[in-house]
């Protein structure tokens, strides 16, 4: 029985969704972060704390009181590799001091480049990438016998969209770009189906998991809805009535722009993800919890845009 939640990265795209839901539960919810004017805008009538999530002590001290922790903190994309062992390290050793449940999300770079299949929970983990091989150490150590003591179900989401997502993610310069009407880029080739969720639907499933006391201890995976960079594209565009071009980022272009941008020097490496991409297999979840949640992409992308319009 989960009565009340610590959000860990509340006020970034995954926490933000993840608050909106649970509450919505009626469960009990304490965000966190490291900005108490940040915490406090977007959550007036709810409890916070702030703290650094590497730092085991603020995560004990602000989760006294909770029965699950959900780990929605994001890590700057080029600091990937240096520090996603020691946030899972950090958040794992607090919930064994708190005895409470964990609720892990985190991306599909463990299970390698696809070839247009279908990837199940069981699947195993060929990574192909520095961040990949870290994303397979992640599963490892929630999973190790020195944490068994702590419930986990680790969820597995495919690259995501949606009014609470930042700049940072593979559609966020694209999107931000197609709504003021400026010349863009979308990375990866244009003709590939890629797999994309709407942060809103990934939330509703998510909570749905984590309020299950029956499904940790398990990786659930979050599927999207595939589509090529062509049809979200030409989508985006007559929905934010833009007529400027989009070009297509290659690998040489990200290797230009990561002399001037260090996320774009990370994406470098993952760029084949986009040429060779997996998708994500939803048969797990329809067996536990009914239909995949999937808002069509017209109402999805309708959403997102105009809150870019409105936030900018």
């Amino acid at each position: 029985m989960v009565n009340k939640v610590l959000v860990l990265g509340a006020t970034g795209g995954t926490g933000q969704v993840m608050v909106n839901e649970l509450v919505q539960h009626g469960i009990t919810v304490k965000v966190f972060g490291r900005t108490k004017s940040k915490l406090s805008s977007l959550w007036p009538n709810l409890e916070w704390a702030t703290g650094d999530v590497f730092k085991v002590n603020d995560i004990i001290s602000a989760g006294q009181d909770v029965d699950l922790i959900v780990q929605c903190a994001a890590i700057p994309y080029h600091e990937t590799v240096a520090r996603q062992i020691p946030l899972a390290q950090s958040v794992m050793a607090a919930a064994k001091a708190l005895h409470t449940k964990v609720a892990f999300v985190d991306g599909i770079y463990a299970y390698g480049k696809g070839h247009g299949q279908y990837v199940t929970e069981n699947a195993p983990l060929r990574p192909v990438t520095r961040k990949g091989h870290t994303k397979a150490a992640l599963s490892r150590l929630l999973f190790d016998e020195t944490n068994q003591s702590v419930p986990v179900a680790l969820f597995r989401l495919p690259d995501y969209f949606g009014p609470s997502a930042g700049v940072n993610t593979y559609l966020g310069s694209t999107l931000i770009g197609i709504t003021r009407h400026q010349p863009t880029v979308y990375i990866g080739p244009k003709n590939v189906e890629r797999e994309f969720v709407y942060l809103p639907d990934a939330a509703k499933m998510m909570t749905n998991i984590a309020l299950d006391d029956n499904a940790y201890n398990q990786i659930w995976n979050i599927p999207g809805q595939r589509i090529t960079g062509q049809s979200l594209i030409k989508l985006a565009k007559h929905i934010a009535h833009d007529h400027q071009p989009v070009l297509t980022m290659t690998k040489p272009m990200l290797k230009f722009s990561g002399l001037f941008d260090a996320d774009m020097k990370e994406m470098v490496e993952m760029y084949p993800l986009t040429q060779h991409p997996l998708y994500l297999a939803g048969t797990k979840y329809e067996q536990h919890y009914g239909h995949l949640i999937e808002t069509p992409f017209e109402t999805s992308m309708a959403a997102t845009i105009e809150t870019i319009h409105t936030r900018n």
